[in-house]
């Protein structure tokens, strides 16, 4: 067993449950050279060397097709940075459709349907831009609401930001409408350039 001052200064072990192992490791171990690398295993790591090194940029592969950026679930500055847009392009096709379409009751409030709103958000996943002016959407422009409600769900990091969560609190919970606003579009100016816009 260890002497209780030991004990103290390692931790809160009861004393039948440690042991000193220094001088039960065999000689042999602590003694050991560690064992050439085989020829086999030397090319192995040359060849995983050389893999590494060779592959291709992040670049190289959007313009083979082969990497997708993600538009849902992706950072909004991340995402505004790979694709050279000031406003996500999922937004600006849905906005203007809902401003040319959508001027009904609820058109924020009420859903679509899941299906619909599934399809709309694969196609812009892959990097395209669907035809919203199809029937299938005009007949269902909820799921055009319903896509854009989901894409600011899906931020990690709110539109409004977690930095200023409370600010923003703060500055909805002011005495009198005209005290709110300020203290709202006060906060609005310090929000990152890509919330911002």
């Amino acid at each position: 067993s260890i002497p209780a001052s030991v004990l103290l200064q390692v931790g809160f072990f009861p004393s039948e449950c440690v042991e000193l192992i220094n001088d039960k490791v065999p000689q042999s171990v602590t003694n050991s050279v560690p064992k050439p690398v085989s020829k086999k295993h030397g090319k192995l790591i040359t060849f995983l060397r050389t893999f590494m090194k060779s592959r291709p940029t992040k670049q190289k592969l959007k313009q083979r097709g082969i990497l997708k950026e993600r538009v849902f679930g992706c950072d909004l500055g991340e995402h505004l940075l790979n694709s050279g847009h000031d406003v996500p392009q999922v937004l600006k096709s849905c906005t203007e459709f809902i401003e040319k379409h959508g001027i009904v009751d609820g058109i924020y409030r009420l859903s679509g349907i899941a299906s619909n709103i599934q399809k709309l958000r694969h196609e812009f996943d892959s990097e395209q831009i669907p035809d919203l002016t199809k029937d299938i959407y005009i007949q269902d422009i909820h799921c055009v609401g319903s896509l854009c409600k989901l894409y600011f769900r899906e931020l990690p990091n709110p539109l409004l930001t977690y930095q200023l969560y409370e600010k923003f609190s703060d500055a909805v919970s002011a005495a009198t409408d005209e005290e709110r606003l300020v203290k709202i579009h006060d906060v609005i100016q310090q929000l990152p350039p890509p919330h911002y816009r």
